[in-house]
């Protein structure tokens, strides 16, 4: 097992806080998602994800569930 250091970027209000979209959608996957599989953003879970670490099915579904929102916050920020 490799160990990774990296930077977590946020994306921020002005005021600071998680932007209310990006929160609105992490909510939306914490519905779909276990905590363990989840950072604070989608693309940080996609950058950690270790290929292979699950069942095919559900490495398709997660994949694709963290992209997609991903792209949502990048198309509305």
């Amino acid at each position: 097992m490799s160990v990774r250091s990296r930077v977590f970027v946020r994306r921020r209000s002005r005021g600071g806080e998680l932007d209310g979209y990006a929160e609105a959608v992490r909510s939306e996957l914490e519905l779909d998602l276990p905590d363990e599989d989840l950072a604070e953003d989608p693309q940080d879970s996609l950058d950690f994800y270790e290929p292979g670490s699950k069942p095919r099915c559900e490495e398709l579904e997660y994949l694709q569930l963290l992209r997609d929102a991903r792209d949502r916050i990048s198309r509305h920020g």
